[in-house]
Order: C-alpha cells, then structure tokens, then sequence
C-alpha cells in the first residue's frame, strides 16, 4: 500500500509557515504537560495469548468453544487447538483467524504488522450460545475462510499512496484521503488541517441517515476523513455499522470521537474513567484487532476525548499498533509523524490513551 504522498492544495507560502509554526508550538506545550507514563507492555497477544502462524483453513476436524471473561467471550478453536475466531459478549465485530497478511506504510513508519487476524461485522451482536443461532452459522459459513476484504482491507484503502475504486456509477469510494483542507484562517489554535470532514465529504455526495438527516458534503472537503470520518468511513459506509447524523441524533455510530467513547454502542474494553494524565489505561491487554480506542491529546477540548483509531495488531517489533486519521501526515495512516502509533511504552499516543469499545 506504499507509495509516495500525492500532491497536496497549497496556500501562501507565509501563511503555511506561520500555522505550521503555530500547531507545532502547541503541539510541542501540550505535549510537556504529559505525566510520566506507565510501564512499557510487549507483546502480550492480543487474544488470549494463543497466536497460531496459520489458519484459514475449513476445519476437518471437531471444533470446540469455550468461555473467557474481562470481557465475556466465546473462543472458537479448530481440531488442531488453534483459534479460529473470538466473539464478545454485546459486540458485533469478530475476529476470525484467516492467511497472514503484512500492512506496512514505509513512508511514513519503520513498523510492520504481520497478522493472520480478520475483522469482520457480523449480522448481529453477539451473545452466549449464539454458535447455535441459524444466522451465526450462515454467516460464518461465508466467512470463516473467505478473503474478501474485512475492517482492515478497508482501512489501508486510504493511506498515502492507496489506487482510487470506483464503484459502478464511477463513485470514488476509496483511495488516498486527506486529513481535512488547509487552515488558511489562521483560527484560534493554529492547527494547520480543519476538523470536521466525515465520510460523505469524502464521497461528495449527499448521504440520507435513518433519522432523516440528510449529510450535505462541501466541496472544500472532498477526498478528506477527520479521524471519526475515517472510522465511520470503514465501520460504517464500507462495512455497514448503522451511523448516527450527529453525537445526539439516531442510533449507532456517532459522528466524534469523544461520541463514540461515551456512546452505549459495543462493549467497554477499557472503560473511560476519566481525561486526566491519571485516568491512563494499564490493562492494554484486554484489546484486540478491531477494537476502537479513543485519545485525549489536546487541553482545549476540556472534557472531551478528541482522538479515535483502530487497533491492528503487534508489529514485527512486539509493539501494539494502531491505525487513524491524522493532521500531521494528512490523512490514515499508522505512521510515526506527530508522535508513533504504538498503544504500548510511553509514546505520545500511548500516553494519551484513554478508554477502547468493541463494537
């Protein structure tokens, strides 16, 4: 998925320098105010600690659930004991164990993420027993072994340097996004990119949500995923999570970040206790790939988490990686600019970690 950044709108050449300057000044302030951060945590595993190096392939022997807890689960192993899929209690995501892939962004990133986890939507939330129900078994009849693009196939379908699909009207639904258009306003804070652009500006086009609120997209903003946009973009327009209009309005997905972290969608991985330096989850190794965590990275937003991304999985390094939309490199990404994308240590993001749902 490499490749070069594609060329950028530019603005005066002063104004990009002066708002350059501006949000580095604040970013490098904010940043002092960071307590110490808790213990570095390796590679921990992001199940249950049991990682085959394989998988994918149709059982031929008898399978076998079991239960776990913290959170409520139900594993699913083949005849050889090696897992085939985890499912949490209340969520509808699922992680299936399928061919090994690597995502890697060299342009921005040293970091490779080697999995043979696929994240996948199921039809409904899971709950025990649920291996029973006629839909889970229709459902993982289609899947279980199927490469067709899941959660993550769909968020590398963004980052710098991803080809453009089209769907059949010759709507660009995917390829290379920005993080949002050029502040040439020069507004309170001097961050250089606008917030704000969600998934149908991408799309530039007009998106009716379930309760009647139609989403206008602005031109200005075309091609562009704030970080809920890019999370919205992948859960929900591509995947088909229900999304809400706003944080307020509907059921499903709501449009922020901090939104989505205080919602009562999915399942409390890493329960919000807080925004402060102290509210710092430990207990990184109850997440998962798919799992959404949320981020407090600027003082001005007083109360208000501002940051989401998706967890992909340890790097080739043991590091626990994620991926989301940010300024500092315009747009998705898993890169290191701005601060590593390590949830693990005491990294910019890792120390600005606050809560995870499962969705």
């Amino acid at each position: 998925m490499a490749g070069k950044k594609k060329s950028r709108p530019v603005v005066s050449g002063l104004v990009v320098l002066a708002l350059v300057g501006a949000s580095g000044y604040l970013t490098v302030e904010l940043r002092k105010q960071e307590a110490p951060g808790v213990t570095e945590v390796r590679d921990v595993g992001v199940l249950d600690g049991d990682r085959g190096s394989g998988g994918g392939s149709a059982d031929k022997g008898e399978v076998t659930w079991s239960r776990l807890e913290n959170p409520a689960r139900s594993v699913l192993r083949g005849a050889d004991g090696q897992i085939r899929g985890v499912f949490t209690d209340g969520a509808r995501t699922a992680t299936l164990t399928g061919p090994a892939r690597t995502f890697d962004e060299p342009t921005s990133t040293s970091s490779k993420v080697s999995t043979t986890d696929w994240v996948r939507l199921m039809p409904e939330p899971w709950e025990k027993g649920a291996e029973k129900e006629k839909w889970f078994e229709e459902w993982y009849a289609e899947y279980r072994d199927s490469k067709e693009d899941d959660l993550f196939a769909f968020a590398f379908q963004y980052v710098a340097g991803a080809p453009q699909k089209k769907d059949e009207q010759g709507v660009v639904y995917a390829g290379d996004a920005n993080f949002g258009p050029l502040n040439t306003a020069g507004a309170e804070g001097g961050d250089l990119r606008l917030e704000q652009s969600d998934f149908y500006d991408y799309l530039g086009l007009p998106y009716p949500f379930r309760d009647g609120v139609t989403g206008t997209p602005e031109a200005v903003r075309a091609r562009s995923l704030d970080c809920s946009g890019f999370i919205r973009m992948v859960l929900g327009y591509r995947a088909r999570y229900p999304l809400m209009s706003s944080d307020t309005s509907g059921d499903g997905l709501p449009r922020t970040a901090n939104g989505m972290a205080r919602s009562d969608q999915g399942v409390d991985i890493l329960p919000l206790t807080g925004v402060s330096a102290d509210d710092r989850p430990s207990a990184i190794d109850q997440l998962q790939p798919g799992d959404l965590v949320f981020f407090k990275l600027d003082a001005r937003t007083e109360e208000r988490l501002d940051h989401v991304g998706m967890v992909l999985g340890y790097d080739t390094e043991g590091h626990l990686i994620f991926v989301s939309s940010r300024e500092e490199v315009n747009g998705p990404t898993i890169g290191d600019i701005g601060g590593v994308s390590r949830l693990d240590g005491n990294g910019y993001y890792a120390k600005t970690l606050r809560s995870a749902k499962r969705m």
